[in-house]
Formats: C-alpha cells, structure tokens, sequence
C-alpha cells in the first residue's frame, strides 16, 4: 500500500456509528441506574462507568501491541477502506499468504480494529460526558448554586480534547509504522486521559481533604513525577522490544553492567529499530534501554518506600499506603517475570495494568491531600471541627 493510501476517511462515518452502537450499551445502563437521580448522580455515573471502560481500553490497547496487532490494518482509520476486517478479507488474505507471520494476518486485523472500535466507543462517551457538564453548568448558574457546589464544565471539554490529540497519535501510529516515538506517546496519552477521568470521578468534598505538611505534599508531586518518568521508560522498552535484551535478574547478560550504547537507545526521532545514524539499531543500545527501566525502577521504588512510611503515619491515608505497596509488588513480580520468562503476554498486559492503577492511585492521592499551611498535623486541625460538631 503506498503512502498516499494510509489514510482513508471514506469508512469514518461508518466507523463512528459502529462506535455509538457499541456506547449505546454503556449509556443505557447509566440512564437506567439514575432514572430517579439528579443530573449531578448521572453525570458522576458516567464519568466512573468511562473511566472504567478506559482502564479496558488501555489494557487492550497493550494487549494489540503486545501481540505485534498494530498494523494488523495498515490504514486508517478503517482496514484497507473498510470499515470492519470483513470488507477487507481479499486483501488480508493476499498479505497473509506473502507473509503468513507479518503484521497483517486476519486475527490481528481483528485485535486492531475492535481497539479502534473500542476506542471510537470510548470517545462518544466523553462526548456525552462533555454535554451532559455544559448542561449541569447552565443548570448550576440558572439556579444560582454556591460556586464550590458547580460542576466545571472546562474539565470534561479538556478531556474530550485531549481524546482526539489520542485518536491522532492512533493514526500517526499506523501511518508511520510504530514509530517508537508516536507509541510512547499514545500509551502515555491513554494514561494522562485515565487521570483527567478520574480527576473528574474522585473530586473530593472540601471535608474529605486532609491536611498534611508542606513535604508530604512535596514528597506526593515529585513520587508522581518518578511515576510518569518510569512509565515512559517503561512505554521506550516495549515499543523499542528491548524486554529481551536481559533475560536474567538482578544482573543482566551475566553482569551487573553489561554493555551498553545509550546514545543509540536514546535517540528519539528514528524508526522502529533504526540507530542514530539510520543503520540497524545495535543491541547494546536495546540493553541501555532495558537497564535504565531498571535503575528507574529502583528510584521509584525508593521513593515509593519513602512515601508509604509517610502515609502509614497519616489515619486518613493509610489505605493509599496499602494500595501503593500493593501496585508496586505487583509491577516488581510482572516485571522481572517479562525479563525471566521470556515475555510472557499475561505479565506484560498485567505490567502495563500495573502502571494505570499507580496512575489512578496517585492521581487520587494528589487530589485527597493539600497542604496543612502551618498547622503541624492533620489530627490536630480536624480536632477544632470534629468539637464544634460534636457541639
């Protein structure tokens, strides 16, 4: 197929209605479960029903790369210019018998066009999602609602925006055949569109945040920011393949240092398996980028410690503490199990599981906390409202 093919947007209409039959299911359940709600319990339903559907999606969206299906339909958005693998058979069957183990067979072709559907499904959500706030809104400001009561509506319009920049990186992922850097950034994308919907899901009353001190607080930011940090590398191992480049633990190769060729890793801007100087990508550069996923992970697992001791101490947040120490177990056991069992699909689809849940765990921990701004513990400044109360 040559370039100018890629893209075809004859089947979009079609694969919009495929996307809002598939929603329909999701929005008739939500209505059904708040007939005798307010607008605010339907909203709030949706949102945690979308945010839900989108953990799916993202552990799908693992599971079609993991299965090497991303290019299971070479174009976009339909397969070959129709709108579902069943208009496309003829020429999925002549790429598959040119080359029966390439990135066009007819089960990948599925995997990826029901991601696309999925995805397609998701987005209609958050488009309802995003009417539904602008009416609560108008709502809110016709009957003059306190202004800490009135549902934004700029927080779903930014999530609906956002899920288009992700259908662009979908698109961008085929055309220019997984290029490492566009992949990164769709499997980054689909975590920040986790944490927008959960902002959104989790928002807590003003008496449900605990105060804490300036450097929990500060602690709370920078473990996040080593999250995001990890998961990118995490995201740059996996589209790179580099999983398999150490497949012992904790040494790698048979040594605590093997060689390795970070400036070849670490070239962003090259195709898939391509070097710096647009030659074969050397394997040392596959191992630096394993084993800085590793350092990585070693950081944030300190970090992470460092944060659970803090939270222990916290009555209110202790059940953070235990998520966390939980999430990261769970990624320490999947992931050594990618490097020792030579890349198992369950405990890869289950690392990448891994990661969401510590987005959606921090994401709510940042959201619960705030600054205590001079009173030396929480405790002590719920004792004052939990008296006048009591009173």
């Amino acid at each position: 197929m040559d370039h100018g093919a890629l893209v075809n947007l004859e089947p979009l209409a079609r694969m919009a209605l495929l996307g809002g039959l598939i929603a329909l299911g999701p929005l008739a359940w939500v209505w059904a479960r708040t007939r005798s709600g307010d607008g605010r319990n339907r909203l709030r339903a949706l949102t945690l029903l979308t945010l839900f559907l989108t953990f799916d999606l993202v552990l799908f969206g693992a599971f079609t790369r993991l299965t090497d299906s991303g290019l299971g339909c070479p174009d976009w958005p339909g397969c070959y210019g129709s709108a579902s693998p069943l208009g496309a058979r003829d020429e999925i069957q002549a790429a598959q018998s040119a080359l029966p183990t390439g990135p066009v067979t007819h089960g990948k072709a599925w995997v990826e066009m029901v991601h696309r559907y999925l995805a397609t499904a998701v987005g209609v959500l958050i488009t309802v999602m995003t009417l539904l706030s602008w009416q609560q809104w108008r709502r809110d400001t016709r009957d003059r609602a306190e202004p800490a009561a009135r549902i934004s509506p700029w927080w779903a319009t930014a999530t609906l925006l956002w899920v288009c920049v992700q259908g662009a990186f979908g698109a961008f992922t085929v055309t220019l055949k997984l290029y490492p850097a566009i992949v990164t950034a769709h499997l980054l994308g689909g975590l920040a569109l986790l944490a927008l919907l959960a902002a959104q899901a989790w928002r807590p009353s003003a008496e449900r945040v605990v105060r804490v001190s300036a450097a929990l607080r500060r602690g709370v930011f920078v473990v996040s920011l080593l999250a995001v940090l990890q998961i990118a590398l995490g995201a740059w191992v996996s589209t790179n393949y580099a999983v398999l480049a150490c497949s012992d633990f904790p040494t790698c190769q048979g040594h605590w240092w093997p060689t390795m060729d970070f400036e070849h890793g670490f070239s962003i801007l090259r195709p898939l398996g391509v070097g710096k100087d647009s030659d074969w990508l050397p394997f040392a550069a596959l191992t630096a980028i394993h084993m800085t996923h590793r350092l990585g992970a070693l950081l944030l697992l300190t970090g992470l410690t460092w944060l659970v001791w803090r939270l222990a101490r916290e009555p209110a947040l202790r059940r953070f503490a235990a998520g966390l120490v939980g999430v990261a177990a769970w990624q320490v056991v999947t992931g050594v199990s990618n490097a020792v069992l030579d890349w198992p699909l369950l405990a890869a689809v289950a690392h990448t599981g891994g990661a969401a849940a510590l987005v959606l765990l921090l994401t709510a921990l940042v959201l619960r906390t705030a600054s205590a701004d001079g009173v030396a513990s929480p405790s002590r400044a719920a004792a004052p409202l939990a008296a006048q109360r009591a009173s």
